[in-house]
């Protein structure tokens, strides 16, 4: 491992003060706004009525757990504290603001059960059909400035703080990667990089890192320029995941975040084949997404509920997937796999 790139400073114990204050104020924040959230928006009809939701406390405590984990890495040195722990408040304050005036938009929505607004003559010829959703009810699906300048924020909402915490977990495997990857010349791509929230994290940690970004939404790419702006050696490239722009055995490490849950099942193992296709042997495929059924049994009624609660059309499929099988299949081996908060972790070798 080349130490000039991985070399963590040490962390005292103000880095932790500071963590945990950070970490407690996102959090009263981020429930505060879905809890608002909640109260201004329409009953979900339709779909399962789960008889018992898990309670509040529930959640918190794994969340709580998942900020303790994060920490923890941070403090065993495996990679740096966040890079924006501490946002300016004002921008902030105009996001909320941002998603508040969005909101009303979004429940009419809801409402309705209209969730297909950005499918139409001007979309249908130029984007898979499947993906011509309004996901989560939002404004313009994927497919504006205005969506992509949101899109971090509600996540965070809907995670009540724990969105980027979640994806600092795979900074992990990434680390152990460099074991056997020289870092200067590994090549790593982020499948449906969005804002490139997850690519900012990486390049914080590895600066000389070469990465690519590919997404099917220029408008959330130039989000992710703008977000990236500070660090070299990045690529980023309109492209769908089941028609990557790569060569056979181009890659050294992929990436592939909260992707999976908004395919439908045969797109799904088109993705998975492409990213196979350009890994070397051996190369590492970081996957994230959400829990499925059974990861923690009192939260499937969650599971349940949600992609009634926020248009998630492909959800309720995802959930009972297969993914062990369906990426052995396609020739990964599962290396490792574990669960943070409403996250699944995989680390797969390709074989």
């Amino acid at each position: 491992m080349e130490e000039t790139e991985t070399r963590i400073s040490a962390t005292t114990a103000l880095d932790r003060a500071s963590y945990r204050l950070a970490q407690r104020l996102r959090t009263l924040w981020f429930s505060g706004n879905y809890a608002l959230t909640a109260r201004l928006s329409p009953r979900t009809e339709g779909g399962p009525q789960p008889v018992r939701l898990p309670s509040w406390q529930a959640v918190n405590d794994d969340l709580g757990d998942l900020f303790r984990r994060d920490w923890q890495n941070i403090e065993a040195g495996l990679y740096r504290m966040p890079h924006d722990m501490w946002p300016n408040p004002v921008p902030v304050l105009r996001r909320a603001a941002h998603y508040f005036r969005d909101l009303e938009a979004v429940n009419r929505r809801k409402q309705a059960r209209r969730g297909n607004e950005v499918s139409g003559p001007e979309t249908l010829g130029r984007y898979p059909r499947y993906y011509l959703q309004n996901f989560h009810y939002q404004s313009d699906g994927y497919l504006s400035r205005d969506s992509a300048a949101l899109y971090d924020y509600q996540v965070e909402v809907l995670f009540t703080g724990g969105a980027d915490a979640m994806r600092r977990q795979l900074l992990v495997p990434l680390r152990a990667a460099f074991a056997n990857i020289p870092i200067r010349s590994a090549r790593m791509i982020d499948v449906a990089c969005g804002t490139g929230r997850f690519l900012t994290f990486v390049k914080d940690n590895y600066p000389r890192l070469q990465v690519a970004g590919v997404d099917l939404s220029a408008p959330y790419l130039e989000e992710a320029r703008r977000q990236l702006r500070h660090w070299s050696r990045v690529g980023l490239a309109v492209a769908q995941g089941e028609r990557l722009p790569f060569a056979d055995a181009s890659h050294d490490i992929a990436s592939c975040i909260f992707l999976f849950h908004e395919l439908p099942r045969a797109v799904r193992r088109r993705v998975a084949a492409e990213m196979a296709r350009i890994l070397r042997p051996g190369g590492i495929l970081l996957f994230m997404d959400s829990i499925q059924r059974g990861d923690r049994a009192d939260f499937d009624p969650l599971l349940e509920r949600f992609p009634h609660a926020m248009h998630e059309p492909y959800f309720a499929d995802y959930i009972e997937d297969d993914l062990r099988g369906l990426f052995r299949e396609r020739g990964f081996a599962l290396a490792g796999e574990e669960r943070a908060f409403f996250a699944r972790m995989m680390v797969l070798r390709r074989a």
